[in-house]
């Protein structure tokens, strides 16, 4: 989707529409960069890089819909990173990445969450994971936070693109 969410959807389409509205704006986001751009530190404030996000966004789509929703085995690669030896993994290896290979992965992540949720007739289904306090969070709280998430790092990636393009 790569136009704004409609403004008289119900609460469920409106959720999905913004969800995917900010999706669609990352995998733009990997659009003529090269796989050094997207591995480069284009700020030295931080250790952020664009492929680093992609890939952190894919994790948090798997974490979200596919381990504390359903309770299920996190998906490849999450289930066999080192995250043990590395809690921020996904930002770290993402740069033996290609733009190709992040592109693929986030979309493959994103429809996962999409075709799990639409499982699930209601909003106010509970997650089978407890989190966020040790409760259980509703469909509704996670696309919620999943729409945070994502605009969060859409923001990020607008700064680390701004700087990538700025001339050496």
């Amino acid at each position: 989707m790569d136009r704004y969410p409609e403004v008289t959807a119900g609460e469920r389409r409106t959720l999905e529409q913004f969800l995917d509205f900010h999706r669609a704006s990352v995998v733009a986001t990997l659009d003529g960069i090269t796989d050094e751009e997207a591995a480069r530190r284009a700020l030295p404030a931080t250790d952020l890089t664009v492929g680093g996000i992609v890939k952190h966004l894919a994790a948090v789509e798997d974490l979200w819909f596919n381990h504390k929703l359903l309770d299920a085995p996190s998906a490849e690669p999450w289930r066999s990173a080192p995250f043990d030896e590395d809690p921020d993994w996904e930002f770290h290896s993402a740069a033996k990445d290609s733009v190709a290979e992040l592109r693929e992965l986030y979309l493959l992540a994103c429809g996962a969450s999409r075709e799990i949720a639409t499982r699930l007739e209601s909003l106010d289904v509970l997650a089978a994971r407890a989190s966020s306090g040790g409760k259980l969070v509703s469909l509704r709280w996670i696309y919620l936070h999943m729409i945070e998430e994502t605009a969060q790092h859409r923001g990020h990636l607008d700064l680390l693109l701004d700087a990538i393009r700025q001339p050496r």
